[in-house]
């Protein structure tokens, strides 16, 4: 039988959802103190952008801080003031927003004492607009496109843009050149050598223009491990920080000292004895070949689980750890609760998923099941990493984290390694406010 505490008994579980978000803010902080090593000449930015990857964005940001970053980069306005709403202050952080539409808040963002990426010529103007209505000046940052072909400024535009900065000088000052790479996680790519040189003749571009830049940088989590040449003044990591591999397909989070932040656990709603021949879920993609056991886990792609991670015909299926112990359910001779992945097996659902248990599993109601945790993955270490789910989806890790729903309470371990407020975290959590 199960050794599995009834519900309500294991701390963090909440009675009303049958599933969590274990964010280790331990795991974070160390983390960045290994990307800070791979990068040590550089400053450091903890990307926190989109609640930081799903993990939460205040606790994530305070963990970064813990281990070293001094930048924390949020693309949408609204996180990067949040972040000064929860108690980041200057003195703790530089903070960088760079997405946004016209219209927006900047005046705020100014005086939150936010610095501003400006990613188009009409950019200038808005953050100088910005810059008299909050009597000071817009601390900007010129985003470049050297060649990813999505925000930025173009090469031809740049001496526009640079000419309009000069103008306006006194309620802008240039403080910072960025670009983003698009093949990073491609070592070997062409386009990176090519995007390094564009980026180095910005640099020079905007220098002969009159202007000091204090931060140049260009590197994400895939250049900060794998092209250190490219790190300038301050890398921006952000997969990399959550202790997920930016370049999976020669790498394993471990080959840099990482290890994955999030955890997603859930108990088990319904365990039932089905006949062979048995179809399952929607359009019976799949169909037991033996007499077996079939579990329900109450999470489905409302609370961010891929439909893409369906299984039998449709797919390998995502994997789950199930079980406690070691073993193989294959067989008799196994011993009660063996640890075991299996996979999804069926069309994932709206609110639940189905996995075959195999015909001796003595999995009860109520037991613990792991979608993905801290591991390698399935081929390393026995447990499912969120790079396997991405694989079993035809994603990548960073949908994987970051479409957990907000409707799943996060619970955070590690807070008083970082120095958080546990019970204020967990107060917040209770609310809803961390998700």
């Amino acid at each position: 039988m199960s050794t599995t505490p009834p519900l309500g008994v294991l701390p963090g579980f909440d009675p009303e959802y049958p599933a969590r978000a274990v964010v280790d803010l331990t795991a974070i902080r160390d983390n960045v103190v290994a990307l800070r090593r791979a990068a040590p000449a550089a400053a450091l930015m903890a990307v926190v952008k989109g609640d930081a990857y799903g993990h939460g964005l205040l606790p994530v940001a305070r963990a970064a801080l813990a281990g070293g970053a001094t930048w924390l980069g949020a693309a949408q306005v609204g996180e990067a003031l949040r972040l000064r709403q929860g108690g980041v202050t200057p003195a703790d952080a530089r903070i960088l927003t760079w997405l946004y539409a016209p219209g927006a808040p900047l005046e705020e963002v100014l005086l939150a004492d936010i610095d501003l990426g400006v990613a188009a010529p009409w950019g200038m103007d808005a953050a100088a607009d910005a810059a008299r209505s909050a009597g000071r000046p817009a601390r900007v940052h010129l985003k470049v496109d050297t060649g990813l072909g999505r925000n930025g400024i173009t090469l031809d535009d740049l001496p526009g843009v640079l000419r309009r900065a000069a103008e306006l000088r006194g309620l802008v000052e240039v403080t910072g050149v960025m670009s983003h790479f698009a093949c990073a996680d491609e070592p070997g790519h062409p386009s990176i050598d090519a995007q390094a040189k564009a980026f180095e003749d910005t640099v020079s571009a905007v220098e002969r223009a009159g202007f000091t830049p204090e931060v140049r940088h260009l590197a994400n989590s895939a250049a900060t491990l794998t092209r250190p040449d490219t790190a300038w003044d301050l890398v921006r990591t952000g997969i990399a920080m959550y202790g997920l591999t930016p370049v999976p397909q020669s790498s394993v989070p471990s080959t840099y000292g990482l290890r994955p932040a999030m955890t997603v656990e859930a108990r088990l709603a319904t365990v039932k004895r089905v006949p062979a021949g048995s179809g399952v879920s929607y359009g019976l993609h799949y169909t037991t070949s033996q007499d077996t056991v079939l579990g329900v886990i109450p999470l489905g792609y409302a609370d961010g689980i891929p439909r893409h991670a369906s299984g039998g015909a449709l797919g390998p299926g995502g994997p789950v750890l199930v079980g406690g112990g070691v073993g193989d359910v294959s067989s008799p001779e196994a011993g009660p609760g063996s640890a075991r992945v299996v996979r999804v097996a069926g069309r994932v659902c709206m609110d639940q998923v189905m996995v075959d248990l195999g015909p001796y599993a003595t999995e009860q109601a109520g037991d613990i099941v792991t979608l993905f945790g801290q591991a390698d993955g399935v081929e390393h270490a026995g447990a499912p990493s969120a790079e396997d789910w991405a694989q079993a989806a035809g994603t990548i890790s960073y949908e994987i984290v970051t479409r957990v729903a907000a409707r799943m309470p996060r619970v955070y371990t590690g807070t008083q390694e970082v120095g958080a407020d546990a019970a204020g975290l967990s107060a917040l959590t209770a609310r809803g406010a961390w998700s």
